[in-house]
């Protein structure tokens, strides 16, 4: 018996602990939709629905998360891949920063009112304090804050700049075909 099913947190389910384990690993290690991992789950005869395993990600996913986190804390990568989006919170723009190393994990997000060389450094400065160490290499857009940044926080570290190098960091912010009805 593993250690997951003995886990209490999974008592009273009608699904093995193993599968519902498995299900919220899919969704939340790799870029897929609910109705992905329903498929993937279908594919290997486990008939469960998107909706299901929604609850099964809101009710298991901190977890998930900080079981992931724990394991890849002395692994994570020396590239890192920032980027940033245009959000809109209360009729307001604001920017959402984020960073991740090159096996998808997110490393830091952050939310600003600006999109400057001053927001860049703090972003820098805060995946820095986070993480203990310098990037071996850091790869942005096209925005110019990120390099100055840089120069006077990392001036050691290598920095590749390219509309397309940063697609690992590009922040999806809506899953369309969620909201969809069965």
């Amino acid at each position: 018996m593993s250690e997951v099913a003995r886990d209490p947190l999974y008592r009273r389910h009608r699904f093995p602990a193993e599968i519902i384990a498995h299900a919220v690993w899919l969704y939340f290690r790799f870029p897929l939709s609910l109705r992905t991992v329903e498929d993937m789950l279908a594919a290997r005869g486990i008939i469960v629905t998107h909706q299901t395993i929604r609850s099964w990600a809101e009710k298991f996913g901190r977890h998930f998360a900080r079981e992931i986190k724990r394991r890849s804390a002395g692994c994570l990568g020396d590239k890192w891949h920032l980027d940033e989006c245009v959000v809109a919170i209360n009729g307001k723009k604001q920017w959402l920063w984020r960073a991740v190393d090159q096996d998808g994990f997110v490393l830091e997000v952050l939310v600003q009112s600006r999109r400057n060389a001053k927001a860049a450094k703090r972003l820098m400065r805060k995946l820095l304090k986070a993480q203990g160490r310098t990037p071996r290499v850091m790869i942005t857009g096209k925005l110019r804050s990120y390099d100055a940044a840089r120069r006077d926080l990392m001036p050691g570290v290598e920095h590749r700049s390219h509309k397309g190098l940063n697609n690992r960091a590009k922040i999806r912010t809506s899953r369309p075909d969620d909201a969809k009805g069965p």
